[in-house]
């Protein structure tokens, strides 16, 4: 027996040994992990519904299966295959978290795997069959009644596989997957996990920590669809991946207002002329219906329901000289929190679809136009709750390992580059590359960030060219913070704490504060620990940080009219050790008094 069929046979006896207990009783046993403060939301997770909302929002089609709630996990050491199973992991939530129900940190030396058994729908007979995953940290091996379903590297984008062909007979099916993740021990794109956590870095994500979902296709089906606006022009462009596309089948995007016919177009990629367009701004975040429809013989082969928005990013300077970005054609002081997208329950992944919504809204409330969000990637369904509440953002790329270079982020050419290997630097560009592809359609995201403070910064321009060539709508902030060398990205993001300063301006460069404040504030019975909380400043009460807030705003309005044409607060909640969120970590407590914070921020945009 070769060891291909050992490997069979062994993952055959872990599928066999993964189906001991029923859900009813699975659900009966699970319990968050550990004893570390949690949001309102966590109460509210079932395990028997775990984010049971459509994932994918850009692309919805009505069939599909959530996979999402109690699965079989087992810890090997990373070349060994499992016996059988540690015990149940809640999906979608990382193992290191507590709704996981594990709470245990995965190392580089293990893997992770997954195992669940699934039916399809009598209804679903005849049709491909796709499995698809929000996100799953780091590498990525699917099996489907023990056969190989595919790989997938990356820790942010989602993937899909057609599991048809592997699919064996009968009634019930095996799903297993393995995962292995470096964190920060190599240069894969980790954003603030640390295998280490403290400061301003945090417990480390592994394995599945999104969505993974079934749906039902035909033969000829959309395998992806983006829309890029010409508000100049009233139209509409469209780009439709269809896979199996037979000779005479017709591509037909239809654009609502309602229940009127807005705009029609025939074609993979087409311009859809938009009568009366609306606009989409913070102010009025109108989004369009739009229905894709796959036509043979015309008969409906595929279809889809999607939405888009008529706006626009561009650049101009304003009668000082000041380069200033303009939305729609009208400049706009784009001001918001860093936001790291971290919860105290599910570490990346917010406990329940409202808890996703509740940091835009807030932040909507505090008076803000904009979130960075901050060298981490969300599911689809955050960057939708922000298009349709209005809410631009700045797209971080995840950073890979910090500290094996200088950091000059002061003037010009003094920072060196990142150590980073050659398998590191195609890694980045191959995650970079399908985190733009998957999520340039949202419209809420104006800006791509793919440094930050020189962590893993290589070959700048370079990058920035890259960047421009998968999405060229969008402006590029080249090194928020980071090492500032002369080329061709659009923004100077300068880093300063606790209180705005412009000690580098360029007339070349749309110039911006790109963090600063961080003022602090523990509030005894919502901290991640006991000890070692901190922020750049720290007070006593809600009232001072405020009152340091509003001076620093004043201080802010003078130097945009010196040059910033945006800046970010650090930051939107406090994070594990960080106490210098606007929120404590759990969400119970708004630090300040919000009305007066939406004044000074509204004052603030206003400002330009």
């Amino acid at each position: 027996m070769n060891s291909r069929h050992l490997w069979g046979f062994a993952l055959t006896l872990f599928i066999a040994a993964s189906c001991a207990s029923t859900p009813a009783d699975d659900a009966y046993q699970w319990k968050p992990a550990g004893d570390r403060i949690m949001t309102e939301w966590a109460s509210q997770v079932d395990p028997a519904n775990v984010l049971p909302e459509y994932p994918r929002p850009q692309m919805e089609r009505p069939d599909w299966q959530n996979l999402n709630g109690l699965w079989d996990y087992a810890v090997t050491a990373k070349d060994a295959r499992p016996d059988g199973y540690d015990g149940k992991i809640l999906v979608p939530f990382a193992i290191e978290s507590a709704l996981s129900g594990v709470g245990r940190t995965l190392t580089e030396n293990d893997a992770l795997w997954y195992s669940r058994e699934f039916r399809l729908p009598k209804d679903w007979k005849g049709r491909r069959i796709l499995l698809n995953f929000g996100a799953v940290d780091w590498k990525t091996e699917v099996y489907v009644d023990g056969k190989l379903a595919g790989e997938h590297v990356g820790g942010y984008d989602p993937f899909s596989f057609d599991i048809t062909d592997l699919l064996s007979k009968g009634k019930t099916h095996n799903l297993t997957v393995k995962v292995l993740d470096q964190t920060d021990k190599w240069y894969q794109p980790c954003g603030k996990q640390i295998m280490d956590p403290h400061g301003i870095w945090y417990t480390p994500v592994s394995g599945i920590w999104q969505t993974v979902w079934l749906e039902p296709v035909g033969e000829t089906y959309i395998k992806a669809f983006t829309t890029k606006p010409d508000v100049a022009g009233a139209k509409l462009g469209v780009e439709v991946e269809v896979e199996n596309m037979q000779p005479g089948d017709v591509c037909r995007v239809q654009m609502f207002d309602g229940e009127f016919l807005a705009g029609e177009g025939h074609g993979y990629k087409d311009a859809l002329w938009v009568t009366s367009p609306k606009l989409w701004s913070p102010e009025n975040p109108f989004l369009y219906d739009i229905k894709v429809t796959i036509l043979r013989k015309d008969q409906v082969v595929d279809e889809i329901r999607s939405y888009a928005a008529m706006r626009e990013i561009t650049v101009a300077r304003d009668a000082d000289g000041h380069k200033r970005m303009l939305l729609n054609g009208e400049p706009l002081f784009q001001y918001g929190p860093l936001d790291q997208g971290w919860w105290p329950d599910g570490l990346y992944t917010a406990p329940t679809d409202e808890a996703l919504a509740f940091d835009i809204i807030k932040t909507k409330d505090f008076g803000y136009n904009m979130i960075r969000k901050h060298v981490k990637v969300e599911p689809a369904r955050w960057y939708w709750h922000c298009d349709r509440l209005g809410m631009l953002v700045w797209q971080d790329m995840p950073s890979p390992k910090h500290g094996d270079n200088k950091w000059g982020n002061r003037e010009y050419g003094v920072g060196t580059d990142s150590k980073i290997t050659q398998e590191g630097k195609d890694n980045f560009y191959n995650e970079w590359s399908e985190i733009i592809k998957d999520f340039k359609f949202f419209p809420s995201i104006v800006v791509w960030v793919p440094f930050n403070e020189a962590w893993g910064q290589f070959d700048t321009d370079d990058v920035v060219k890259f960047t421009r060539e998968q999405d060229p709508s969008r402006l590029v902030n080249y090194a928020s913070g980071g090492s500032f060398v002369r080329c061709s990205g659009d923004i100077l993001d300068l880093h300063n704490y606790p209180d705005p300063e412009m000690y580098l301006y360029d007339p070349d460069y749309i110039n911006v504060l790109g963090e600063y404040g961080g003022i602090g504030l523990p509030l005894e019975g919502h901290l991640w620990q006991a000890d070692k909380n901190w922020g750049y400043i720290q007070y006593k009460n809600g009232d001072d940080v405020l009152d340091a807030y509003e001076k620093y705003a004043e201080e802010l309005i003078d130097l945009v009219r010196k040059g910033f044409a945006a800046a970010v607060y650090t930051q939107t909640t406090d994070v594990e050790g960080e106490v210098n969120g606007l929120m404590t970590y759990d969400r119970k407590v708004i630090k300040v008094d919000e009305e007066r914070l939406a004044k000074i921020n509204r004052t603030v945009i206003e400002s330009m």
